[in-house]
């Protein structure tokens, strides 16, 4: 195994798109939402272990979810838990990684991931992060992820490639395409998802965050001489109160010239929403997916049915539509409304402030 090699997950979301499932104090990368006995980030990092060694792995989190990241991940040591007093997006997350990793081994090989996507070959995938990696150690790229569209999905980025070959130079990036878009970017063939993957040689990313983000680049120049010290956690206070909040597809990747993409098939989702949970969900002869103990349905159709262990539900008379019972919120909605949950949940906070969010 290659000891200059890190995976560093990105575990700060609170996912509230699988709101009421998915709450500030326990959200989506911690639950078992697939049914499969694991929660989003064991898989996360299950699927990575047989490439980086237990000790190169890298969480950044919310401070609050540290201990949620060691109880699911007993194989780290809190130092490998890298705590963000706020959520700034992705830049300055990767940013906390990289610089971290610049000061322990300015060698180092990074694939940055998301804790929360479902990937069901995994053993391709595995051989498509190796390309990238060889790639990556012998040029001076920023490589990304790309997956074969196989819908015109609004709800995804995309890149358009610059050549056919297996790994192509990055043509440009768009941001969640209206519908007609997605169908032109379907049809042209040259256009695939971006998955939020990364591989790049840590020197790379710094020297694009030096280019691209200066200021990003000042701030966390400035945190290095604070790791592993008694004022570390004091600086980075500092440092997230005063950088800007932005992804790294805006404020690098958007930018660079050197961005690379290895595109393939390997049964990705980001599983971003109960939509798109249905999707990849057993269903039973009417297309619904629901547990399989406890729920009666009558004349319901295409649904999805969420419910508590040992809850029984009776529901009748729905088509497409998404059903979550928890403890203490009862959501029930068309699935075609989904995109509406974020109302939802203002509209609980307004009234109920956050004890139920």
């Amino acid at each position: 195994m290659v000891n200059n090699r890190y995976c560093v997950i990105m575990a700060g979301g609170v996912g509230t798109r699988f709101w009421p499932k998915s709450r500030q104090s326990m959200p989506k990368q911690f639950l078992d939402i697939l049914g499969t006995g694991k929660s989003f980030i064991r898989h996360t990092y299950e699927r990575f272990a047989p490439m980086v060694p237990p000790e190169n792995f890298l969480v950044v989190t919310n401070r609050k979810y540290k201990e949620l990241v060691l109880e699911h991940l007993p194989e780290l040591d809190e130092k490998q838990v890298l705590c963000e007093p706020v959520g700034r997006n992705t830049a300055p997350c990767i940013a906390y990684a990289a610089y971290t990793l610049l000061k322990k081994d300015p060698g180092a090989e990074m694939i940055v991931t998301p804790s929360d996507h479902l990937i069901l070959n995994e053993e391709d995938f595995r051989t498509i992060v190796e390309e990238c990696l060889r790639f990556a150690a012998d040029n001076d790229a920023l490589m990304t992820v790309g997956i074969k569209p196989t819908r015109p999905d609004t709800g995804y980025g995309y890149i358009q490639v610059s050549d056919s070959q297996p790994v192509s130079k990055v043509k440009c990036f768009t941001e969640k395409p209206d519908l007609e878009l997605a169908q032109t970017f379907l049809r042209s063939g040259e256009f695939f998802w971006n998955s939020g993957i990364f591989i790049w040689k840590v020197g790379s990313i710094v020297e694009a965050f030096e280019k691209h983000l200066p200021e990003h680049h000042a701030l966390f120049s400035g945190l290095m001489r604070a790791l592993g010290t008694d004022a570390e956690q004091n600086i980075v206070e500092m440092v997230f109160s005063e950088c800007r909040a932005i992804s790294i597809d805006y404020g690098i990747l958007e930018k660079a010239g050197n961005v690379y993409v290895r595109c393939g098939e390997f049964g990705w989702s980001d599983v971003g929403t109960w939509g798109s949970l249905y999707q990849h969900s057993r269903k039973d002869r009417y297309a619904n997916a629901a547990p399989e103990e406890g729920c009666y349905l009558c004349d319901t159709r295409s649904s999805i049915v969420s419910l508590p262990k040992d809850k029984i539900a009776v529901i009748s008379g729905l088509k497409e539509y998404i059903v979550v019972d928890t403890d203490d919120v009862l959501l029930i909605c068309p699935r075609s409304e989904e995109q509406n949950i974020k109302k939802f949940i203002d509209e609980v906070k307004y009234h109920n402030g956050d004890k139920h969010i």
